[in-house]
């Protein structure tokens, strides 16, 4: 008894971890692993020595913790279960999918190219939902076949989409990062400004490697074959709707920054993107022929 008493943390994690082991839900293997380690901690805490403070009142106070001032009503926290669902509908939707096909038709000319568009996903679904389980879902059912076909290296391609997925750790809107903010008493504005810098290097890192890997070991990471680019060509297409954009955006901060004062640089880059998003679509739609394919697909799934 003295033993379990002196040793109650390891001997807890240790059954958190045979719990998953057997395939209970995480949730409900931490709820199940608390209550039964805080009952169990009850019982030793006589032969503790006083390393164990436990007593059945303390439970009374879990649902004023929860309902009070703590979970429900904290503002901060509330921001978890909506990026969840948001990572989930980009899952279910099959958004993340054309986002993924997109970018990967976008730098498949090129030796490592999936693995290029694997990262710009990665960074680009972290900074979306904040969800790393969404995104290494996402990005591993479906980019994982694609490169193994075409003849990525396996450890290549698994490490690139491990390494992606976990971008969402560290780049904004992150949960992890929501949390931090809640229990050191500061903004989430603070820590998010703290770390899209680093999240940011990391990215730019992770294309830095498959760039040298590119050139080391090209055999590992060959580029997409021309008839799996179904998109075509049409970088520059896609480089003078880039352009428009920036140009309709600097018009319209230049008409409302008398009205609007500091907002009309965010007025601007909306209209910017509203302006080109729906020239896409009519382009699209109409058969207007004013961009490639490419430039089309990119724009239309990558604005929403």
């Amino acid at each position: 008894m003295e033993f379990i008493a002196q040793n109650m943390a390891p001997i807890m994690f240790a059954s958190l971890i045979i719990f998953l082991l057997i395939g209970y839900p995480v949730a409900f293997s931490l709820a199940a692993n608390g209550l039964m380690f805080f009952f169990i901690g009850v019982l030793l805490s006589p032969y503790s020595g006083g390393s164990i403070n436990l007593a059945w009142p303390l439970l009374h106070a879990l649902p004023d913790n929860f309902y009070g001032s703590r979970v429900m009503s904290n503002d901060t926290l509330l921001a978890i279960p909506f990026f969840t669902f948001m990572g989930i509908v980009l899952e279910r939707s099959g958004m993340a999918e054309d986002l993924l096909d997109t970018i990967g038709q976008l730098f498949g000319p090129i030796r490592g190219g999936l693995a290029y568009a694997v990262i710009f996903v990665g960074a680009l679904l972290a900074a979306t939902t904040g969800v790393v389980a969404a995104s290494v879902i996402a990005m591993g059912l479906i980019s994982l076949p694609i490169m193994l076909r075409y003849g990525y290296d396996r450890r290549l391609a698994s490490g690139v989409i491990a390494a992606s997925g976990t971008l969402a750790q560290i780049i904004p809107p992150s949960l992890v990062l929501i949390v931090l903010a809640d229990q050191l008493g500061r903004s989430v504005g603070d820590m998010y400004a703290g770390a899209l810098i680093p999240g940011l290097v990391l990215t730019v890192l992770y294309m830095s490697y498959i760039l040298i890997m590119s050139i080391i070991r090209p055999n590992s990471m060959p580029a997409l074959p021309l008839e799996a680019r179904t998109l075509g060509h049409g970088v520059m297409s896609l480089l003078v709707a880039l352009l428009v954009t920036l140009a309709v955006s600097y018009a319209a901060y230049r008409y409302l920054a008398p009205a609007h004062g500091d907002n009309a640089d965010i007025l601007g880059a909306t209209a910017g993107v509203l302006f080109i998003y729906i020239v896409a679509i009519a382009d699209k739609r109409l058969n207007f022929n004013m961009m490639s394919r490419l430039a089309q697909q990119v724009i239309i799934v990558l604005i929403p």
